[in-house]
This record gives structure tokens, C-alpha cells and sequence, in this order.
């Protein structure tokens, strides 16, 4: 008898595991060979026709932004005799020498990075260092104003005691438009948001 009663059950155990597996074959089939909606198609087809750029974020370190602003420096100072740099740290310091009564004296600038709404970037000043020279901040900053070169898009403002850097107005030869994303330097997490106009790469197309 109770072979037989396991018989019994095992047939049954083995009927219930067959019916299982050949349901999810049933569906698994459906889900796979299901034809997607046309629909679907043109409109993913169609989506990036109704658009004139696609946008990215970029992700960098303090030491890569640092070589990249450096190398600018040197290039805007390469016709001038005066010397300054960059360096990034847990805030934004600017070295330097301002030619004060007919010789150099040292400068330090502390600035804190303020990312703006628009993707632009503040740097506001905390601290500066000017050898043993006691002179107003904004007098020092009107120094920096006359003997640092900076391009258009770069704006120093004694009276605010800032330099304000419109990244989004960057000239670039890709036509490519950046913005600052993020630029925590305390926890290095420096992005940047980059638009790819279509017709850089000569495939825009006029909308329909």
C-alpha cells in the first residue's frame, strides 16, 4: 500500500511540475516573440528629430580641472611677465605675484566655488595673503583685475570680492555648450554638463 501511495504522489508531484513549467514556457514565448507596437517604434525612431542636442554629464577629479586651468593660465600669461596659478584643494587658491611699488610681493586667494542655477560658477573670496602687506581686499582684487589676463567670460569684481566664471559662455571650437553640474571639492566629485548640438556632427535635420 504504501508503495503505491507513492506512486500516486509522485505522479502527481511530476503532473503539477509539468504543467508549471510548460505555463511560464507559454508566457516566456509571448513575451519574447511579441511584436513591439509600431507605435513605439517611430516614436523612438522619431524622438531625437524633435530635438537639437543631446546633453551628457562628465565626471572629472580636482587634479585633471587643475592641469586643465593651468594650462589655460600659461597660455593667456605666455606674453606677459607676471606669473599666477591654480590650485585645488578643499577650496579654489589663487598664487600669485602683484608688481606693488616697483617689486613683487606674493599673493594668496582663498575662493569658495558657488555652482549657479544656470550652470555658470562663483568664486566667492574667503582669505587673502598678500606677503606682509596690510591692503583692503578689494584693493587687491582690483590688482588682480589689472594684471591678470582672463577671456571674456571670465569676470573679476573687486567690489564683490568675487570672480564670476560663465562657463556656459566658453567659447569652444566643438560648438559644444558646457555647464558646471556639480563641483564639490571637499568630496572631488567635479561634473560637468555637456550639450552636443546635431549639427556639430552634421546630422541635424529640420523638424517635420
Amino acid at each position: 500500500m504504501d508503495k503505491k501511495r507513492n506512486k500516486v504522489n509522485w505522479k502527481r508531484r511530476f503532473g503539477i511540475l509539468l504543467t508549471v513549467n510548460i505555463v511560464v514556457l507559454f508566457f516566456l514565448a509571448i513575451y519574447i516573440y511579441s511584436p513591439i507596437p509600431e507605435v513605439e517604434i517611430k516614436q523612438s525612431s522619431e524622438q531625437y528629430k524633435k530635438e537639437h542636442s543631446s546633453e551628457f554629464i562628465v565626471r572629472t577629479t580636482k587634479q585633471n580641472v587643475n592641469n586643465l586651468v593651468n594650462a589655460y593660465l600659461d597660455k593667456l600669461l605666455d606674453s606677459t611677465t607676471h606669473e599666477f596659478s591654480i590650485h585645488l584643494d578643499d577650496d579654489v587658491q589663487l598664487f600669485g605675484e602683484l608688481p606693488i611699488f616697483s617689486s613683487t610681493v606674493p599673493l594668496l586667494i582663498h575662493f569658495e566655488p558657488i555652482v549657479q542655477d544656470n550652470g555658470d560658477l562663483v568664486l566667492k573670496q574667503k582669505s587673502i595673503s598678500v606677503g606682509q602687506m596690510k591692503l583692503p581686499n578689494k584693493k587687491i582684487m582690483q590688482y588682480v583685475s589689472q594684471y591678470l589676463p582672463v577671456p571674456d567670460w571670465v569676470i573679476i569684481n573687486p567690489k564683490e570680492e568675487e570672480i564670476y566664471v560663465q562657463v556656459t559662455e566658453m567659447d569652444i571650437k566643438s560648438n559644444f555648450h558646457v555647464a558646471v553640474h556639480q563641483f564639490d571639492l571637499e568630496a572631488n566629485n567635479i561634473s560637468f554638463q555637456i550639450e552636443v548640438p546635431y549639427k556639430t556632427l552634421g546630422i541635424e535635420q529640420e523638424n517635420e
